[in-house]
């Protein structure tokens, strides 16, 4: 009976959310009818500066990005670095020749169609021109990378199985990619607690036939669990089909290890289920996206 009160209340203020969207929604129709109408002959179908009301009841012009619904950002930010040569030569000096794929263009030897799989989403709706992807196996190596890279302004996506919907693991112009695909050990796994420890890049899928030998299950499953890699579920707070039974990642993970853009290694493993010290800086990552800091 409790479950239900819960649910239901929930559920109405999600009806109230989707009235107040909607009746905003009504307001930016009759608001920027013109605007709109110009815009829409153009090859976006879409204004590319909305009118917004602020608490005053004025009118002020906010900036969309052109990646706003499902368009690119047109201009590159040129504070960032171009690749050269020498970045790579860099990058090969701690990594084998083997996890550091880099076209013809910076000295490599793949041609830019080798890495599609990596520039592309999984519907192919989203792509970028990366010249340069890393796969590292340690958070060492990930320090590294970012390390030079944040010292170099050299821009970075990080990318785990590549299965967001989104455009949020592909570069949206020529950024370094780091895949985290090689990262993918089980360090361990203590039976009685159910904690388990393991690589970001460990497929979810993967590790439910592991722990469901020792009678465990993870308390989180989606459609691509063959594909997805855990670092990218915490990265985006994934939920799932498990989801009301043992709620968000939030409450699942115990910690984290982190490497931040400088490349500062933040080691927040724990395996204690109950830990009420201090700051629980692990949920400032939780759902972060790689903003704050990669996953490994």
């Amino acid at each position: 009976m409790f479950s239900r009160q819960l649910l239901r209340s929930a559920t109405s203020k999600v009806n109230v959310l989707r009235s107040v969207e909607s009746t905003t929604l009504k307001s930016f129709s009759l608001l920027n009818a013109r605007s709109y109408s110009v815009a829409s002959q153009k090859k976006n179908n879409f204004p590319k500066t909305l009118l917004a009301r602020d608490s005053n009841s004025f009118f002020k012009r906010v900036s969309v990005p052109r990646r706003y619904m499902g368009h690119a950002i047109e201009t590159r930010n040129a504070s960032f670095k171009k690749l050269s040569e020498s970045d790579v030569k860099f990058f090969e000096s701690f990594m084998p020749k083997e996890r550091v794929y880099a076209t013809k263009e910076i000295g490599g030897t793949l041609d830019s169609k080798d890495l599609e799989g990596f520039n592309s989403d999984w519907l192919n709706k989203y792509s970028g021109n990366s010249q340069l992807v890393l796969l590292p196996t340690s958070a060492e190596e990930v320090s590294k990378i970012l390390k030079y890279c944040n010292d170099q302004t050299i821009a970075v996506v990080p990318q785990g199985g590549n299965t967001g919907l989104v455009g949020g693991s592909v570069p949206v112009f020529d950024e370094v990619i780091v895949s985290l695909s090689k990262m993918n050990k089980v360090r361990s796994l203590d039976k009685d607690s159910g904690a388990l420890v393991c690589d970001a890049g460990c497929v979810l899928e993967e590790l439910d036939n592991y722990v469901s030998e020792f009678g465990l299950t993870m308390p989180i499953d989606l459609g691509a669990k063959g594909s997805c890699h855990i670092g990218g579920n915490v990265s985006t707070n994934a939920g799932g089909i498990r989801y009301l039974r043992y709620g968000s990642l939030h409450g699942s993970v115990l910690g984290l290890e982190v490497v931040l853009p400088d490349g500062t290694i933040v080691n927040n493993l724990s395996t204690l289920r109950k830990d009420s010290t201090g700051y629980d800086i692990k949920q400032l990552f939780i759902g972060s996206e790689g903003t704050l800091g990669i996953v490994t």
